[in-house]
């Protein structure tokens, strides 16, 4: 009698005959990663081209190699200048009009900022997008195996957990033999600015 009662509870009652529920839908998963091809990067300056490279994986298969990307990238031993140079390379090896650049001046960042951040990421990894992100990591603030500096670097954001609020990584600096971790959203929202991120 109690597992009719239960069951009735959760009917509907349309035009006198009594509905059972449909099947819910399925809610999106908390957990979503990207299957991306993971390089190292080869010089101590190719941390933009790397990157990209990796996002660009998880879209395809026909991938330029490092130095081909430092060249679109204007890539030079100084670095890749600014993050809409990856966001123009993106698109245009994609022949995609997706990614656009999106600026974190503020640090801290406003909530507004980390909102968007968060929805950028899911947006697009649930879109088969990976996110490219342009950091400074100041020795107080390090992602796992960091040398003791301010770093000045680019990275891919492959991945989401929602129920722990940690986006997954995959670094081509490949510091301690971190290639590929997890990293609470949070901190990712503090390594951003004054920088951006191509989503």
């Amino acid at each position: 009698m109690i597992r009719k009662l239960a069951l009735v509870t959760a009917a509907v009652l349309v035009s006198g005959t009594l509905v059972l529920p449909s099947a819910a839908t399925a809610a999106p998963a908390a957990v979503k990663t990207l299957n991306v091809d993971y390089q190292v990067q080869v010089t101590g300056y190719y941390c933009g081209p790397a990157a990209t490279r990796i996002a660009l994986s998880a879209r395809t298969q026909n991938l330029p190699g490092q130095d081909d990307l430092a060249a679109q990238l204007g890539t030079t031993e100084n670095g890749t200048d600014h993050i809409s140079q990856v966001v123009t390379v993106l698109n245009n090896d994609l022949g995609t009009t997706w990614y656009e650049t999106k600026e974190m001046p503020s640090d801290p960042p406003s909530q507004e900022q980390k909102d968007l951040l968060w929805n950028d990421i899911v947006k697009d990894i649930d879109n088969g997008y990976a996110l490219v992100a342009n950091i400074v990591a100041p020795p107080d603030n390090h992602p796992p195996g960091y040398p003791n500096e301010t770093i000045y670097h680019y990275f891919t954001v492959i991945g989401y957990d929602t129920d722990a609020r940690t986006v997954q990584i995959a670094d081509p600096a490949n510091f301690g033999g971190n290639q590929i971790y997890w990293l609470g959203f949070d901190q990712l929202a503090s390594l951003i600015p004054p920088k951006g991120y191509a989503a």
